[in-house]
């Protein structure tokens, strides 16, 4: 049966399921995907993301968005041929950033020493070949599964500072906290203007709330991290040539 938690503070509702949520959820949806609703980020430093509704041929444009992160991790993608339209997976994808796997050869690669992935491999000559993305799933308010955003490079590093700074340094964890996300403009070495996403806490979530949402999100990661990578999942093209990983 389900069970709905309501925060008086913010009206922050967590419509989970009863304890068993992580074991049910590894169990019933072994090896099925769900297909989440995939936030855009949207180009030339526009400060609204593209949040799909209930009409697929206009979604909503909001400005933030607010949940509990209840998972995040790196994904790595190189594509042989340039998108042209067509959603082709990736020549070679990684699912946790450190092992890639060729999708025609099965051929398994180190992305740390790969040489798609060095800094002066893009077509450009600066940035890299393979794409370095960052994923996070956001249960909202009221919802049963969350959103995923993927990150650019640009936005990895403001992911990493909240992560370490508002949410570890005071002894929680992301699924402790509600997540406030949003844009900012940004310009690069050379001029470009683009959007950042930003992140900052809301506040913390009490523990009956905090533990059942630790629960779903054991449960959750089973399914997110076999989430397979789309090619109009890639990014705006932004000089990343300066960007630490």
């Amino acid at each position: 049966m389900s069970k709905d938690l309501v925060l008086k503070e913010n009206n922050f509702v967590v419509a989970t399921m009863d304890s068993d949520i992580a074991q049910a959820m590894s169990e019933e949806m072994d090896g099925l995907q769900i297909d989440f609703d995939r936030v855009k980020i949207p180009t030339g430093g526009g400060l609204a993301f593209e949040v799909p509704g209930d009409d697929p041929d206009n979604p909503d444009m909001e400005k933030e968005l607010i949940g509990v992160i209840v998972d995040h991790h790196p994904v790595n993608a190189y594509w042989e041929n340039k998108f042209e339209g067509q959603n082709n997976p990736p020549t070679c994808s990684s699912m946790d950033g450190k092992q890639g796997i060729n999708s025609e050869t099965g051929e398994i690669r180190n992305c740390k020493t790969c040489p798609y992935n060095q800094f002066g491999s893009a077509e450009d000559g600066r940035g890299k070949a393979c794409k370095n993305m960052h994923r996070v799933y956001l249960l909202r308010s009221g919802e049963m599964f969350p959103l995923l955003i993927t990150l650019p490079p640009t936005s990895i590093k403001p992911l990493s500072n909240y992560i370490a700074k508002r949410v570890l340094a005071k002894g929680k964890r992301t699924t402790d906290v509600i997540t406030k996300i949003s844009l900012k403009k940004a310009q690069n070495s050379s001029g470009i203007t683009y959007s950042q996403v930003q992140f900052a806490k809301v506040e913390d979530l009490d523990p009956a709330a905090a533990e059942q949402i630790r629960q779903y999100s054991q449960g959750i990661k089973a399914i997110t991290r076999q989430v397979q990578i789309e090619q109009d999942e890639d990014f705006e093209p932004v000089d990343d040539s300066n960007i630490p990983f």
